[in-house]
C-alpha cells in the first residue's frame, strides 16, 4: 500500500461545513486522500461539496465517527494540531519533525493520524492527551490563528515535499534513511485500555487519590508515550496490573 494511504487527517467537531469542503481540497491539491469526520455538525452538506471544488471523492469516501477515540483505535502514531503551546507534559513538534515521524511510521505500514481541532478552539486537553506528540505550526505570535484549511494545506504540503524529495533521492530528502524495521506497536486502543487498568490500580493500592490526582496519570501518560510501547510490552504490563489487583483482593498486598 502506498505510503499515503496509511496516513489519515482528522477533523474534530468541525462546526462549519465550507471547512470541512475545503480541507478536502487541499487534500486533494497534496494527493491525501483518507479524511475522518469526527462529530461534525453539518455533514453531508451542499456548501461542504461546493467548496471541495472537485474534490467529492474524498467528501463521498470520508469515515465520520463519534469520538476521537473510535477515530484513531487503530492507529500507532497520533499527532495533534494546536495554534496554542500547552503544558501538557508531551512532546512538540514542528511540521517537518511531525512530517518525518508520520512518514517513516507509514513506511513500515503503521496507522497514522494527523488530528485538528474545532475551529474556535482547537483541540481540547483531553484530546491532545489521546496523542502521541503535540504538533505546532508556528504563526505571527499575536495572530496564531490559523484557517482549518490552510492548517491542513501546510501539513499536506510538506508530506507532498518530503516524499517527493525521499523518491527522487534529492538532498535532504533521507526520510526513508530512517526507516528500520519496527517492532509491532500497540494501538491507541491497546494504550487506553492499559491507561485504564493501570489508574484503577494504582487507586486500588492507595497510590492514586482520586481526589487529589495531582497530575500523576499525565505524568504516566508521558512517561509510557515516551516509551512507544509494543503491544507484547502492552500485555506484559497489563498480566502484572492482573497479578497485582489479585493479590490486593486477597489481602497480600496491603
Amino acid at each position: 500500500m502506498p505510503i499515503i494511504q496509511k496516513i489519515r487527517i482528522i477533523l474534530v467537531d468541525t462546526t462549519h461545513p465550507g471547512n470541512i469542503g475545503a480541507v478536502a481540497r487541499a487534500m486533494k491539491n497534496m494527493e491525501l486522500a483518507r479524511l475522518y469526520l469526527v462529530n461534525p455538525l453539518y455533514f453531508p452538506h451542499a456548501e461542504a461539496t461546493a467548496r471541495a471544488a472537485g474534490a467529492d471523492d474524498i467528501l463521498q469516501n470520508a469515515v465520520v465517527a463519534e469520538s476521537l477515540l473510535e477515530a484513531i483505535q487503530d492507529c500507532q502514531l497520533v499527532i495533534g494540531t494546536s495554534s496554542r503551546v500547552r503544558s501538557l507534559p508531551i512532546a512538540l513538534l514542528d511540521p517537518k519533525e511531525a512530517v518525518t515521524k508520520a512518514i517513516v511510521e507509514a513506511k513500515v505500514g503503521y496507522e497514522v493520524a494527523l488530528v485538528f481541532g474545532t475551529e474556535s478552539s482547537g483541540l481540547s486537553n483531553e484530546e491532545l492527551k489521546l496523542c502521541h506528540y503535540h504538533m505546532h505550526i508556528p504563526t505571527n505570535t499575536e495572530f496564531a490563528s490559523l484557517n482549518l484549511a490552510a492548517a491542513v494545506l501546510i501539513i499536506a504540503y510538506e508530506i507532498k515535499m518530503a516524499l517527493a524529495k525521499a523518491e527522487e533521492g534529492e538532498e535532504g530528502g533521507d526520510v526513508f534513511g530512517l526507516v528500520q524495521q519496527l517492532p509491532e506497536l500497540a494501538t491507541v486502543v491497546d494504550q487506553e485500555c492499559f491507561y485504564t487498568h493501570l489508574e484503577e490500580v494504582l487507586i486500588q493500592s492507595n497510590f492514586l487519590d482520586p481526589k487529589k490526582p495531582r497530575h500523576l496519570m499525565e505524568r504516566m501518560r508521558r512517561m509510557f508515550g515516551r516509551a512507544r510501547l509494543e503491544r507484547a510490552e502492552i500485555n506484559i504490563w497489563r498480566g502484572v496490573l492482573t497479578e497485582l489487583q489479585k493479590k490486593m483482593i486477597k489481602g497480600v498486598i496491603e
